[in-house]
């Protein structure tokens, strides 16, 4: 359905102004020992999630868009993705205080020390770490699946398990 997507929309599914429909770049970023998750708390969503959101001009590809966002989200400047490789696909329409219909989400992952620095952006509410096992009750309903999948390829990349 992405490629079809993809094929369909053309350039014009990367950028917010190409439609009620586009690509955004997310970042899910673990502690080293991949045993905890930094989330965000979203303005308008009103949920717990990574970091993210739209492709920006200057961004040369989606992977830097979600590693531009993850920084500007946390407030950690030196966050670097684990890999260009994506670990994440997810379609989700959008409600209430969204000017779009859907976005087609394109996840990556990174790894940050938890005493790293952290600071809130416009868009949230809230930084804030969470071990694994215990997620707030706020995030998207498909949320726990998705994290656990990324977590898994996360940690097949590093080695660590």
């Amino acid at each position: 359905m992405y490629l079809r997507f993809l094929e369909t929309a053309g350039d014009a599914a990367l950028y917010r102004n190409g439609g009620p429909e586009h690509v955004t770049g997310s970042c899910f970023v673990f502690s080293p020992g991949f045993d905890r998750v930094l989330l965000c708390f979203h303005r308008k969503g009103q949920f717990w999630v990574q970091f993210g959101g739209h492709v920006e001009p200057a961004d040369a590809s989606v992977a830097e868009a979600a590693q531009r966002e993850a920084r500007e989200e946390s407030g950690i400047a030196d966050l670097v993705l684990l890999s260009p490789a994506i670990m994440d696909l997810d379609r989700h329409d959008l409600h209430g205080g969204f000017s779009c219909a859907a976005h087609w989400d394109v996840g990556f992952a990174a790894v940050a020390a938890p005493s790293a620095v952290t600071s809130v952006s416009d868009e949230s509410e809230d930084v804030r770490w969470f071990p694994i096992n215990e997620l707030p009750a706020q995030v998207p309903p498909s949320f726990r699946t998705r994290l656990d999948n990324v977590r898994r390829m996360a940690m097949l990349l590093t080695d660590t398990h």
